[in-house]
């Protein structure tokens, strides 16, 4: 990654050992923090894609999808009793992985609610159930129906830029409008989890009506 690209997600997801946010060497109070995490959901939602032949002085779409994917659990609660008691908090990919390290590298170092951010790839749903996030590759397309009803109401904050996910039944769709990264948010179906996305990320979000998971 480029010295440039590597300043800018430094910027954007740079922690303090006691949890609170920093632009820089810039410590925040709690409420301004807040004010933040929201600043840099919008800064990334406008940032413009690396063309593919271009000097690499801009962040690619996987590393501004990858930063709004550690930025999508500072947002959302998870219900107590879940794998929120969990020492370690778990992104998933599942099907190919798009990312290559580029994840691993903006969360490495990371927490979340005092959780330990770790990334694992799976092959199969089975596998991935117990993720807190799980993204959800292209390869995964046709068997879409079976991972949502394999999920069912599991508290599994699903995500993927698979075209219709989140009418289909996913959570977050990761989508390009313009040459930027935007998500769209099936809200009914992060409440069937139990999963509660905040006030400012939905006012950031299209809202999606689509089918929820169900039951056999």
């Amino acid at each position: 990654m480029a010295l440039t690209q590597r300043i800018f997600f430094s910027n954007l997801v740079q922690r303090r050992s006691g949890g609170q946010p920093t632009f820089g060497r810039i410590g925040v109070s709690k409420g301004a923090s807040v004010l933040i995490l929201i600043s840099v959901l919008q800064v990334l939602a406008n940032i413009a894609l690396l063309p593919v032949q271009a000097e690499p002085l801009s962040p690619t779409e996987y590393q501004v999808k990858a930063a709004f994917i550690y930025n999508f659990a500072k947002f959302v609660e998870w219900p107590m009793g879940s794998s929120a008691q969990d020492p370690i908090f778990v992104i998933g990919i599942l099907g190919q992985d798009p990312f290559g390290g580029v994840l691993d590298e903006i969360v490495s170092g990371k927490t979340i609610r005092d959780r330990k951010i770790t990334v694992k790839r799976f092959s199969r749903i089975e596998d991935a159930v117990s993720s807190d996030i799980l993204f959800i590759g292209n390869s995964e397309k046709e068997s879409m129906a079976r991972i949502i009803q394999r999920l069912d109401s599991a508290p599994v904050l699903t995500v993927s830029d698979i075209g219709r996910f989140a009418e289909q039944g996913g959570m977050i769709e990761l989508v390009i409008d313009q040459n930027r990264v935007r998500f769209a948010i099936n809200v009914a179906a992060t409440e069937q989890a139990g999963l509660k996305p905040s006030s400012q990320l939905l006012k950031l979000a299209r809202i999606v009506a689509g089918p929820t998971k169900t039951k056999e």
